[in-house]
This record gives C-alpha cells, structure tokens and sequence, in this order.
C-alpha cells in the first residue's frame, strides 16, 4: 500500500501546469501572440442634476424666445397694416364666436372732416404734438385709484389697443399700449393711425367702422354726417353699447354739444390728420 502511494505521487510530480514563454517576438512557444491586458477605465453613471439643468436651460430659452418672436410679428403686421386695414381684437372674438360683424372700409377722404376733427377735440387733442404717447396726461393718472383713465389714452393708444391687444382697464395692457404706440406711431404716422382707428372703432353692437356706424344710425355715408351727427357718434366712443345716438339721453345731447363746440375751435391742433 505504501509503494502505491510512492507511485501515484511520482506519477503526480510528473504532471505540470503547461507554461507558456514568450519569444522576443511576442510569441509564445506555443504559436499564440500574447496580448498585454487592457486596463478597463471605471465607468460612471449620468448625474441625474445634469439632465435637470440641461431640461431647465431648454425650457428658459423657449420662454425667452416667446417675447422676441411676439415683438417680431407686431412689427411684421405694423408694416402690413401699412397698406392694409386691420380687424380689431373685438372683431375676431366675435367672428371666432360666430357673432355678426358690420365694418365697411373707407379712407379717411370718405369721412366727413367735422368726425376727424370731432375725434381730435374729445379723444386726443395733442394728437399733432405727441409722438403717441402723451406723457403728461399719462403721469397725471399712474396714482389713479381705478386704475389707468380713458383720458390718458391717445388716440394712436387706443388704436394699438384695439388692433393688438384686449379691451378692459389694466396697468399690463397699459404697460404694453406705450412701447406699441411708439412703434405704430413711427411705422404709420398720424394719418394712417386716425384712418384705422375710425376704421376699427365700436360704434354698437358688432357694428364698428365709421361708415359702417353712418348707416347704421342715420342712413347715411360717413362722408355726409353732418356736425351735429358727427358729435354724437364720437359722444358714443366711450360706451358705444349703451349709448344710442338716435334717440340719445339728455346727457349725451349735453355731451355731443360740447365736442361739437369744441371742434369748431380745433383748427391747427387737427393739422396732421385732415382729410
């Protein structure tokens, strides 16, 4: 028994773990290239904070391109309106709403001269003299407890405000008429600001446009008003659903007389938009 475990340790001595040695050639002995052993570089997972920070920047450059592509298309449609007359905000919300519009286009020598001037001495009377915005009749309201006052807006103001933007009394919507009547008083001038303002202007329920509010309350073109009639309409500006210029109240007979007094006194301070 012993002689056999002689044996089979012998027999053990004798197997051995095969070698491998490289020739200089990088070869081994037995005919394989040995290849040194990469090092693998550890490997690290995305940091969720940077996917949060990369999400906020895209989000921060959409918000901030709303602004600047809302700026580009008022002044796209400032330099089309140039040669074609707009619908007012009013008038959209009543077409998306299915609602009746009566407009009737027509240029400024289509209207009679004494409603020009009619809208020069009750709205606006520094029209020829602002640069569309009159600042002094402006800072004369900013402590204004109900807010900004129709007395503060020009004419080119109330123009913007009716093309662009929304009807209601709001220091945003004032905060935006300004940088707007600027720009519209530079792009169209007087001129074209008291054609699409008489153009745009409510004057009744779905009716708006001077023309479109000649006929009807009196049956007549805009060209033909007479002055009395021409006051009345511009004495309905401010409240044009309430006020009825065919059968007015006393109180806005008493209004009308005023703004008719008042423009044949105008004159010079009408210049700029005269027929």
């Amino acid at each position: 028994m012993v002689s056999s475990y002689r044996r089979a340790r012998r027999e053990e001595g004798r197997i051995q773990e095969p070698r491998v040695t490289a020739d200089r050639d990088g070869a081994g002995r037995d005919g394989n290239v040995l290849r040194p052993l990469r090092r693998l570089e550890p490997t690290h997972a995305p940091v969720a904070g940077s996917a949060t920070r990369a999400r906020g920047r895209r989000v921060l450059r959409a918000v901030l391109l709303v602004p600047v592509m809302a700026v580009v298309l008022v002044l796209v449609l400032a330099l089309v309106y140039r040669a074609l007359t707009p619908p007012s905000t009013l008038m959209l919300g009543r077409w998306v709403t299915l609602q009746p519009v009566s407009r009737i286009v027509v240029p400024l020598e289509a209207m009679a001269p004494a409603l020009v001037q009619g809208v020069v001495a009750s709205e606006d009377q520094r029209l020829c003299l602002h640069g569309g915005v009159d600042w002094d009749a402006l800072w004369s309201v900013v402590d204004d407890e109900d807010g900004p006052s129709r007395g503060a807006s020009t004419v080119t103001m109330q123009t913007v405000k009716n093309v662009f933007l929304w009807p209601g009394r709001s220091y945003l919507r004032k905060a935006l008429e300004i940088p707007l009547a600027l720009m519209v008083d530079g792009v169209w001038g007087k001129r074209r600001t008291m054609e699409i303002y008489l153009n745009v202007a409510e004057w009744g329920e779905g009716v708006f446009g001077a023309e479109a509010a000649a006929r009807h309350w009196f049956g007549k073109s805009a060209r033909d008003l007479t002055r009395g009639e021409a006051a009345m309409l511009v004495a309905i500006l401010p409240n044009p659903i309430l006020r009825n210029p065919r059968r007015p109240t006393r109180a806005l007979r008493a209004i009308a007389n005023r703004i008719q007094g008042r423009t044949a006194g105008i004159g010079a301070l009408a210049q700029c938009v005269r027929p």
